[in-house]
């Protein structure tokens, strides 16, 4: 069964004849009658009474003529939902995040629901290495990852970068410092999690310190930031770590939390290879308006790049 001869069906029997739908469906009469009768044989009943000069809808006709205008019904939404999928304003967008919630991101996808509400996002919090391993197999079509510089098989695009910050002990002299450089810092031990932890973050504070020429001694093992601040709080030898917001700040009394110099985080968004789908654009649209709050829908620039704030002097 084909959905035109359900279109024929329904002609003939709104205009009450195969010349007037014809006419309607501007086709030639013996293409109406053809389709019409192939599909009285694929169903196995009469549609039309031809005994008379005046084509009459048979009873199963009348029967079956609600159940072919409905699927015309959905067969014409199944096209209308395909085309605004196609430019970007229905469907699903899945996008994968890390655990801890970031303001920015319900910013933006509150900016895409605006842009676009019939676009549903469906938000998949989860570790790294399975990130990225959705994206590929396409089980994601985008997720957003902290300090890679690369991603096999993927293309990053960078949204925005963030301070990271090291925290001392309240006690110790440079806590008395705005910034702290990581000059500053060599003679501490230093509490880092194993790599395996959060591999681009683990390389990106020790290519930071390889390009400061600082080797500073290794620490006690960093655990989870809400203990590794009490330990430096409470440990009688002074030790420091290092850090990037995600979320908000556990509670850290008698700790000293500073600006790392010339140390930065950069948020990507990792995803498939090739040119971003109409939704995914306008999801990168939406960031940027985070981002860079000046910048309207159009992509007109009124206002400077705002970076995002960093915790207070404690």
């Amino acid at each position: 069964m084909e959905i035109r001869q359900l279109q024929y069906f329904v002609a003939v029997a709104e205009e009450g004849g195969f010349g007037r739908a014809a006419e309607r469906l501007n086709i030639v009469q013996p293409a109406v009658s053809q389709l019409v009768r192939r599909l009285e044989r694929e169903l196995g009943v009469q549609l039309f009474d031809r005994s008379t000069r005046q084509i009459r809808i048979t009873s199963a006709g009348e029967r079956l003529l609600p159940e072919a205008k409905a699927v015309l019904a959905a067969a014409s939404r199944v096209l209308a939902v395909a085309g605004e999928i196609k430019i970007g304003t229905e469907g699903v967008l899945r996008l994968g995040t890390g655990r801890a919630p970031d303001p920015r991101v319900d910013a933006a996808v509150d900016d895409l629901v605006v842009a676009a509400p019939r676009l549903r996002v469906r938000i998949v919090k989860s570790g790294l290495a399975d990130r990225l391993a959705a994206v590929r197999s396409g089980e994601l079509d985008a997720a957003l990852v902290r300090a890679m510089s690369s991603a096999a098989g993927l293309e990053l695009v960078p949204l925005w970068t963030d301070p990271v910050y090291a925290v001392v002990p309240a006690r110790h002299p440079l806590a008395d410092e705005d910034v702290l450089r990581l000059e500053q810092l060599a003679e501490l031990p230093l509490r880092l999690a194993p790599r395996d932890a959060n591999p681009p973050f683990h390389d990106l504070i020790n290519a930071a310190l390889r390009d400061a020429g600082v080797e500073p001694p290794a620490g006690p093992p960093f655990t989870h930031l809400q203990g590794t601040f009490a330990d430096i709080a409470t440990d009688p030898t002074a030790s420091w770590t290092a850090f990037y917001r995600a979320g908000d700040l556990p509670p850290a009394r008698h700790v000293a939390i500073r600006p790392l110099a010339g140390v930065e985080i950069t948020t990507s968004l990792v995803v498939p290879p090739g040119p971003a789908g109409p939704a995914l654009r306008m999801l990168l649209d939406g960031f940027r308006r985070i981002t860079f709050p000046g910048v309207d829908r159009a992509g007109r620039r009124s206002a400077a790049p705002s970076r995002s704030a960093g915790p207070s002097r404690r």
